[in-house]
């Protein structure tokens, strides 16, 4: 059996084994300084077609079923868990701002933001205290967490779909396409008509 042979295997070991995904510099350590980026992108292609995929998930690898498997491994009954509209916007502020402050999401979204919405995200496991703006009073910042990533199937941020590809998808209203000027997300003149619109009839 070769070196590559047995990294391979020591890899698969040790990500099989891990409670939580890992970063390749912690697989790295763990196996005394191997170059596991090789081996990592070896089995990622071994396991792609298999019950279980090795993915990469905001930096950190893990196994997961395959997606097309994922519904056979559901149980019958599950609780349906729904965020409130408040919840999702801040949750979108964040994960296309970050970090944010609370201030700055309430800035964003024109309301006041109640300490529970930030509360409801982080229970989640989606949102983290990322540390303090460092301006007067020292604001709390928040990001997502690398849970948010894989609940949602994205590798990284710059995964996240743009306004063009969630009005194709029938996903935005006209409320939406006026939060979505205000956000920095569109820059069409159209839009922003459209966003006068909502402005005169509330």
């Amino acid at each position: 059996m070769s070196v590559l042979d047995d990294l391979l295997r020591a890899v698969e070991a040790t990500l099989f084994a891990a409670q939580e995904p890992l970063r390749a510099d912690e697989i790295s350590r763990h196996l005394g300084g191997a170059d596991v980026r090789p081996a990592l992108a070896e089995l990622a292609a071994h396991y792609a077609a298999r019950g279980v995929n090795l993915v990469e998930r905001g930096g950190r690898w893990h196994f997961q079923t395959a997606p097309d498997l994922a519904h056979l491994l559901r149980r019958e009954k599950e609780e349906v868990r729904r965020l409130s509209r408040a919840a999702t916007e801040a949750l979108a502020i964040i994960a296309y701002h970050e970090p944010v402050s609370r201030a700055e999401i309430e800035a964003i979204r024109g309301v006041q933001t109640a300490k529970g919405t930030l509360d409801v995200l982080m229970e989640a496991g989606w949102v983290r205290v990322a540390g303090r703006r460092e301006v007067p009073g020292r604001p709390t910042i928040y990001a997502t967490t690398p849970a948010f990533l894989t609940h949602f199937g994205l590798a990284s941020r710059a995964d996240l779909p743009g306004i063009g590809e969630l009005r194709a998808a029938g996903l935005l209203d006209p409320v939406d396409e006026a939060y979505a000027v205000l956000t920095g997300n569109r820059d069409d003149e159209s839009v922003a008509d459209e966003a006068d619109e909502v402005d005169q009839a509330d």
